[in-house]
């Protein structure tokens, strides 16, 4: 049986052709553009706080002052990592200090929504 590349490709499931917008790979958290730019617009570092009894990440803009006062946040260096836009962070330290599972996999988060913080779960 023939099955035409055009129809076999409806067939696959649909998850396995999306891509997750924030993942953690090596230790560092990727954040696709489009999620991303809005976001963090070219901003070379970000606010970041991690809260270990909810483990939780957040993240915001350098300059949002307020975000940065409230959780005490530091910073941490948000690299390009494509011309799609893609960012990503080094967050060794946090996953060694707090014992956080390091293995490759889509994380869950809540932003985007116009309040220009980013929160993943790990």
């Amino acid at each position: 049986m023939f099955i035409p590349p055009s129809k076999l490709n409806e067939q696959l499931p649909k998850s396995s052709q999306a891509v997750a917008q924030v993942r953690l790979k090596s230790s560092h958290i990727l954040i696709m553009g489009e999620l991303a730019q809005p976001l963090f617009g070219n901003s070379p570092n970000v606010n970041l706080v991690y809260y270990p009894n909810r483990r939780t990440l957040m993240l915001a803009r350098k300059d949002d002052e307020l975000f940065a006062s409230l959780h005490k946040a530091k910073q941490f260096m948000l690299k390009d990592r494509s011309l799609n836009g893609d960012k990503s962070i080094a967050i060794h330290e946090i996953l060694i200090d707090h014992d956080v599972n390091t293995s490759d996999r889509d994380l869950e988060f809540t932003g985007g929504d116009g309040s220009g913080i980013l929160s993943i779960q790990l």
